[in-house]
């Protein structure tokens, strides 16, 4: 078994509050089409979002970025189609909050994923040079193979974006993919 990890593919990161825009958008279709796959096929579907309280003056990143992905909010919903798809396949999707860069940051996610024996982790979402990069860093840490989806990762940094692309290959022995 497989696991796929989407990481904050929310309305506030495609083009709410703090948005990657084009970039974002243009990823909406392979990131349904890897999560249809992986559902079909049986595999571990994560959707690992981000969350915050508003005005939360002990969180780092309230001194980083504008408010995003607050509890309660629009912006914290699932963008676009994978909305729908999840409304749709909830059953088969494990529905994570989490309220650091890193899916593996303070959640049971390892828990998760060894408890299915799984040792290969797919990695889609936004963004990729922040939460990507730092989910993949833990789980390389952790021991897992990686794989990033070139094509179903994105950011609002260009050079961020092309930077973690190849940081995740020649850093961490990543597959960096197209199609799957």
């Amino acid at each position: 078994m497989k696991a796929l990890i989407v990481i904050d593919y929310t309305v506030d990161f495609v083009v709410g509050k703090l948005p990657c825009g084009e970039p974002g958008i243009a990823i909406e279709d392979r990131i349904n089409e890897i999560a249809q796959g992986f559902a079909d096929r049986g595999d571990f579907v994560v959707m690992a979002v981000d969350l915050h309280d508003e005005q939360d003056p002990y969180h780092p990143e309230t001194k980083l970025f504008p408010p995003h992905n607050i509890r309660g909010t629009q912006g914290r919903h699932l963008y676009g189609r994978l909305n729908e798809w999840y409304e749709q396949n909830e059953e088969r999707v494990y529905w994570m909050d989490k309220t650091r860069y890193s899916a593996f940051c303070g959640t049971d996610l390892e828990l998760k994923l060894r408890a299915r024996d799984i040792q290969e982790v797919h990695l889609v979402g936004v963004c990729t040079d922040i939460c990507v990069l730092h989910t993949a860093v833990d789980a390389y840490n952790k021991g897992f193979r990686i794989y990033v989806h070139e094509d179903a990762v994105a950011s609002f940094n260009p050079q961020g974006h092309e930077w973690a692309l190849t940081h995740f290959a020649q850093s961490m022995g990543a597959e960096v993919v197209r199609g799957y």
